[in-house]
């Protein structure tokens, strides 16, 4: 561990997966750096608790890692060397229909493509050319708008800006694709009838074809351990069970990184933060919560699909239609008798989550910002619809709506774990409309979350060009 200094060079409030990416990034710069976290363990959204039972591990909030083996920064750490590695489940992930049949987006674009019928040529002409560039295509979707590889963001943009519906009706003519788009495009939280939620469809179907939708082995903890144990390796401080109510608290530093949304950044500041930056502060918009819920099974899934077997995740709602109005519920303040429930099933393929011949699964539904509806029995009944039994299988259930994960997480804003509604406007002005959105009027302030650019995800970018605007200003 770093020795103690009068004044550290930067702190950083709060150790998700952007606070510790900004620490290191400072740390490998040759700053001074302390994590301060106020939880008593570290990782923000990904972190890994026994929830159900003896032996059952589950993940809190984050469990799919596609955009970490694509954040062109993570990918740059040596996170292996300290006990960091991702299992892949044999398809990414998969779509069930009320026939008992499922769509399926394999590694394999061709293998996907040959699977749709009449859409296959369709969707091996959407995909292929940005699977074939994905590193270049990640690099501009998680680096600043605009400023990377413009003729591939030119080219992908023709169909991103456009909305899910829009783009579905456009390119595919099976109401099976559609929905197949569909259940990528809800992981958004964002009504799909919306611009540029054909984007995050895109850009997640372009991952899971490039680098999988792989699970953390151990749990999603893993990821947010390595980066501890690296950020120490490199000279950095943490410290764990020391929340911090105010800025003027915290012992001297040049700059402080708040790895926090822009409701807790006000709280921080206090006073010395200016009138007009807070106005524009308070105006920065939370979109629906979840409801998630976590099983230990006696048995797997009896899903009617047998594909479904083969994939990590499972996007349960049906047609594109059930789809789009159970977000459009949600986003309207309504919460929806059927909801899109998205589903992981990482024991598959993990073994450590659950003990032998049990499994460990996660789901969560779409719900208002801040309800307080218990949707158990309409998770439960949906994933019944498509696996007659499931409920035979359940050995114990662990729910937390929307006010228990803001408990655990004061970032989760009445259970948005998107740090912030995430549609066109506040992906261009997020958290405020601004060149350097992670700097602040106060000198020395940063903010780091994802109420930044690129926004939510297990990417850490979000605290990396934090900490380059840091380096550039305060830090110079």
């Amino acid at each position: 561990m770093a020795a103690r200094v009068s004044t550290l060079d930067a702190i950083v409030i709060g150790s998700g997966p952007n606070g510790l990416a900004a620490a290191i990034a400072l740390a490998r710069a040759g700053r001074s750096v302390r994590v301060h976290e106020a939880q008593s363990t570290v990782g923000g959204g990904t972190r890994s608790l026994p929830l159900t039972e003896p032996g059952f591990l589950h993940d809190v909030c984050a469990t799919v890692h596609a955009l970490a083996l694509e954040s062109p920064f993570l990918k740059t750490l040596p996170l292996a060397n300290y006990g960091l590695d991702f299992v892949q489940p044999d398809a990414p992930f998969a779509h069930p229909f009320d026939d008992g049949t499922a769509a399926v987006v394999e590694r394999s674009v061709e293998a996907t493509a040959d699977s749709l019928g009449r859409d296959g040529r369709a969707y091996r002409r959407l995909f292929a050319p940005f699977v074939a560039r994905h590193a270049e295509l990640m690099d501009a979707l998680l680096g600043p708008i605009g400023l990377r590889h413009p003729l591939l963001m030119a080219q992908f943009g023709i169909s991103a800006i456009r909305s899910a519906e829009s783009l579905a009706r456009a390119r595919f003519d099976n109401e099976r694709t559609r929905a197949l788009l569909a259940g990528a495009a809800a992981h958004s939280m964002v009504p799909l009838e919306k611009l540029a939620t054909g984007g995050y469809a895109l850009g997640l179907m372009v991952a899971a074809h490039a680098v999988g939708w792989p699970f953390a082995r151990g749990g999603s903890q893993r990821v947010a351990d390595a980066l501890v144990a690296y950020l120490r390796s490199v000279g950095g401080e943490i410290v764990v069970g020391t929340p911090v109510e105010s800025l003027e608290k915290l012992p001297p530093s040049r700059a402080v990184l708040c790895d926090v949304g822009p409701r807790q950044l006000i709280r921080l500041a206090g006073d010395r933060m200016p009138g007009r930056y807070r106005q524009r502060l308070e105006r920065y918009r939370y979109g629906p919560g979840v409801f998630k819920m976590d099983w230990a099974l006696h048995a797997p899934v009896p899903w009617r699909s047998a594909a479904c077997h083969r994939a990590g995740t499972i996007h349960v709602g049906g047609t594109f239609g059930e789809i789009a109005d159970s977000e459009r519920a949600a986003w309207n303040g309504r919460v929806h008798d059927r909801p899109y429930v998205l589903l992981t099933q990482p024991s598959g393929w993990d073994q450590s989550r659950a003990p032998e011949r049990k499994h460990a699964l996660w789901a969560y539904c779409h719900v208002p910002n801040g309800s307080t509806a218990d949707m158990t029995e309409r998770i439960e009944r949906q994933i019944e619809r498509f696996a007659p039994g499931f409920k035979d299988c359940i050995s114990s259930r662990h729910t937390m709506g929307p006010a228990a994960l803001a408990q655990r997480n004061a970032n989760l804003v009445g259970g948005d774990i998107a740090g912030g509604a995430a549609d066109l406007a506040q992906l261009v002005a997020r958290p405020i409309a601004s060149l350097n959105p992670y700097a602040t009027p106060i000198h020395g302030l940063y903010l780091c979350s994802s109420s930044t650019p690129p926004g939510v995800g297990v990417h850490g970018m979000c605290g990396y060009y934090a900490a380059q605007a840091a380096l550039r200003g305060s830090l110079r």
